[in-house]
């Protein structure tokens, strides 16, 4: 949600600048696994499945891009910074209307809803980067987790996993601007891994904020740019 919108105001086309933005930034959710490394110990090994629907949501999103005028694609991109936002905005209430508890998330039906879910997430990420983790923090909470640090190593695992994957379509396309990728690469991976220890000492409630506040940052000032 920074990468992107960044790449496009100093000029680089919409397509262009999202293949390189998840060209670069994936080493960053590694780095932020790997942070995260004792909560995902903690993770119930059921939810490592949704790793699946990650790879194969992943490269279906990044086909579907390729696919997609550069124009209707710039004009979507804002939308899709609000949906993501406002979709978190909205997590805690949607958990208290299907009132999940914990106990209530053993069965298969569950992790099934969640891995369509957890596909068309992927599918989004493959196709639009920005605002993949809120989308997955989400997908998350209906699965009844409620530790923001333990969700948020999950998050990046599974953002590895759909990047990674997309981002090798992208290179093999040649929409990768390499010079720009090296260069956010070498600071995702250290922001990824750092951020982790940071969030802790945050908190919850500052890190949901944070989210927020830059989510409506991002689309105001892409707005601003189409005007």
């Amino acid at each position: 949600m920074l990468t992107f919108p960044t790449l496009v105001w100093l000029g680089q086309s919409p397509i262009v600048a999202n293949a390189t933005s998840t060209a670069a930034i994936w080493p960053g959710s590694l780095g932020g696994m790997w942070g995260y490394r004792n909560e995902l110990r903690g993770s119930r090994p059921r939810l490592f499945f949704l790793i699946v629907p990650s790879i194969v949501g992943g490269i279906a999103g990044a086909i579907l891009l390729q696919q997609t005028p550069p124009g209707i694609f710039a004009r979507l991109v804002p939308f899709l910074i609000l949906f993501a936002t406002l979709l978190f905005m909205a997590q805690g209430a949607v958990q208290r209307w299907l009132q999940v508890h914990e106990h209530d998330h053993a069965g298969n039906r569950w992790l099934a809803g969640a891995a369509l879910f957890q596909f068309a997430v992927a599918v989004y990420g493959g196709y639009f980067g920005a605002g993949i983790g809120i989308l997955m923090l989400t997908a998350l909470s209906l699965l009844g987790l409620t530790d923001i640090h333990q969700m948020n190593g999950l998050k990046s695992l599974f953002a590895v996993c759909i990047n990674v994957v997309a981002a090798v379509y992208f290179m093999a396309a040649g929409l990768v601007e390499w010079r720009v990728a090296g260069v956010m690469a070498a600071g995702a991976i250290t922001g990824g891994y750092g951020g982790a220890g940071l969030a802790r000492r945050l908190g919850p409630r500052f890190v949901r904020r944070t989210v927020v506040a830059i989510g409506f940052a991002m689309t105001i000032s892409l707005l601003l740019k189409q005007n």
